[in-house]
């Protein structure tokens, strides 16, 4: 007579396995990739367009450039990271209507009535081999630069921060501060 092998029940091993699965999906955490929060621009037709005779004015433009060893370049010259939120900041508000800053020109703001408002333009642009991190510091100095003069003005204005005013008033200070950084495409070597 042989003896007969005892078979392992199986019937719960998919139970198991499913339970198992569920504990890792639950308890796994996922990084969380960083990135820009931008509103992209509103898509033009190239019939739209200006003429290239409608250049913007050389000294409204504040170009930055990091190139393929994240050198900072701030209209031409090295700069440091830690210096180029100052920078934008005196480029875009122009306090003292400085003949290389960007013009101003009246404009009604709600709020405000009349009030100087800079053509000053941000141009970023960087190398295809720009280490992403290098970008995204340079990215937040020059919205961080926009941003502490919208707080600002706001704090002195009506008393509060940016963040906390109605909308209508953030508005009025966003016509006054407009973030105008423009992204051109990477270019292969700087």
């Amino acid at each position: 007579m042989s003896k007969k092998i005892p078979e392992i029940p199986s019937a719960s091993l998919a139970d198991i396995a499913f339970m198992l699965l569920i504990f890792f999906l639950v308890t796994t955490t996922m990084d969380v990739d960083s990135g820009l929060r931008r509103k992209l621009p509103q898509w033009v037709d190239p019939k739209d367009m200006p003429d290239e005779d409608q250049q913007i004015n050389e000294r409204n433009v504040f170009v930055v450039l990091v190139n393929k060893n994240n050198d900072l370049l701030v209209e031409g010259d090295y700069e440091r990271i830690e210096n180029l939120r100052e920078r934008a900041k005196e480029f875009m508000d122009n306090p003292f209507n400085d003949q290389d800053l960007p013009e101003k020109e009246p404009k009604e703001i709600p709020y405000f009535g009349e009030f100087m408002v800079s053509k000053g333009v941000i141009s970023l642009r960087n190398d295809l081999d720009t280490k992403y991190g290098t970008y995204l510091a340079v990215q937040n100095e020059l919205v961080a630069a926009i941003n502490e003069l919208r707080d600002e003005l706001a704090k002195n204005k009506f008393g509060k921060p940016y963040k906390e005013l109605e909308a209508d008033k953030q508005n009025a200070i966003r016509e006054i501060y407009p973030q105008k950084i423009s992204e051109a495409e990477p270019k292969g070597k700087i």
